[in-house]
């Protein structure tokens, strides 16, 4: 009977061993490399082809409010190759919201060149990657990358990223700026979503949290609240062409994954 049971623990220890190398042997088998280079390919695709407007809603709040201080809508117009503009639809609460909000798109115009897309773009020349494994994320299997930055720079982020396992596009990135780009800032911590929106893949959330100095914490969130294709665009345009164009800014092109608007403060 001994002799049994030491056979079965024997056995045993054998099959889990032979389980956890077989599980790094698993683990072994994914190529980074070949991720990255599908990741780098897919982003290099991510082009707007065709005019779309999306509306946005954004929100700031201080360090201990459970309802927004001020709240900002805007309608973000993009046709690609030409030009862009956007305007502030509504505005409510502190002025400061608006204020953040102009600056995070003005943000956007000086990021918007090739060469600071380049910049700030998940490839090799900006991130050192590490594979971490994989999740489900929104339903969907990712692998899950370690990012970081070769730089410090306010447009690189050191965290992780989510990407499509189907697809290679980036589902999420999420981590701290690499450099904050005021001394009031001791640091901030991003989270950006990204999602297929009637066949445009876009940043449909983010949510931003910057540690200030002397007056704390202070988070500024954003989403989609709707999306207008081409038709729908030239509609609205020929219905109200003079709408507001006192607030309008213009927007150089920009691709739908971009990370030069993540310090808006």
């Amino acid at each position: 009977m001994q002799r049994l049971i030491r056979l079965t623990i024997g056995t045993l220890i054998v099959l889990l061993c032979s389980f956890g190398v077989a599980q790094e042997s698993s683990r072994g088998t994914i190529d980074l490399n070949s991720i990255i280079d599908a990741l780098e390919k897919t982003q290099a695709g991510v082009h707007p082809r065709a005019s779309y407007q999306v509306i946005r809603e954004y929100q700031l709040f201080g360090a201990n409010d459970s309802k927004a201080k001020s709240d900002v809508v805007a309608e973000i117009d993009f046709r690609p190759p030409g030009s862009k503009d956007y305007r502030i639809q509504k505005s409510s609460g502190n002025n400061r919201g608006e204020e953040v909000v102009r600056r995070l798109l003005e943000h956007e115009v000086e990021g918007a060149s090739s060469r600071n897309q380049a910049r700030t773009a998940l490839n090799r020349d900006n991130y050192t990657f590490s594979y971490k494994g994989e999740a489900v994320l929104d339903g969907q299997s990712c692998y899950v990358l370690e990012l970081k930055p070769k730089r410090r720079e306010t447009e690189l982020v050191s965290g992780e990223a989510w990407i499509d396992k189907q697809s290679f596009l980036v589902r999420q990135i999420e981590g701290e700026v690499a450099k904050t780009p005021s001394w009031w800032l001791k640091k901030v911590r991003v989270k950006l979503t990204f999602a297929d929106v009637s066949g445009t893949w876009l940043q449909t959330q983010m949510e931003a949290v910057a540690d200030v100095r002397v007056v704390g914490s202070h988070t500024l969130t954003s989403r989609i609240l709707d999306y207008r294709g081409a038709a729908e665009v030239a509609s609205s345009n020929s219905a109200h062409p003079q709408a507001e164009a006192g607030k309008r800014r213009p927007i150089p092109e920009v691709r739908s994954l971009s990370l030069s608007s993540i310090v808006p403060f």
